[in-house]
Order: C-alpha cells, then structure tokens, then sequence
C-alpha cells in the first residue's frame, strides 16, 4: 500500500504544480494589461488543463486516502 500512497502523493503534487502554472500564467497576462479578447483568448486556453489539474489532484487524493485505509 505504500505505492500506492507515494504513487498518489506524486500525482497531487503534479497537479499541485500545474494549478499553480495555471495561476501564474494567467496572473502574468492579466498585469501585461492585453485587451479584452486576447485575455479571454488566454483564459480558455488555460481552462482545460486548469480542470485536468484539479481532476490529477483529485485521484491523488483519493489514491494516498485509499492506501491509508487498505494500508
């Protein structure tokens, strides 16, 4: 149970990371002051992996709660 605990540790943090990219990157266009459109344009670029992080996270958790309890 412990791969499967360290496994769904390493998965949170990536997802972790790429939230924190999402933020930043979006953070960065908004302070470069783009227009209208262009920041939109940013913004659903970013949404898909910002929703794709948040899923990663998500089994993380649930994996490292899973090896808690089976463990």
């Amino acid at each position: 149970m412990e791969v499967l605990i360290w496994g769904g540790a390493v998965l949170s943090l990536v997802g972790l990371g790429l939230l924190v990219w999402c933020i930043l990157h979006v953070w960065r266009a908004r302070r470069a002051g783009l227009s209208d459109l262009a920041m939109r344009e940013t913004v659903q670029k970013v949404v898909p992996l910002n929703t794709g992080a948040l899923f990663l996270s998500m089994i993380g958790l649930m994996m490292v709660v899973l090896g808690i309890l089976l463990g």
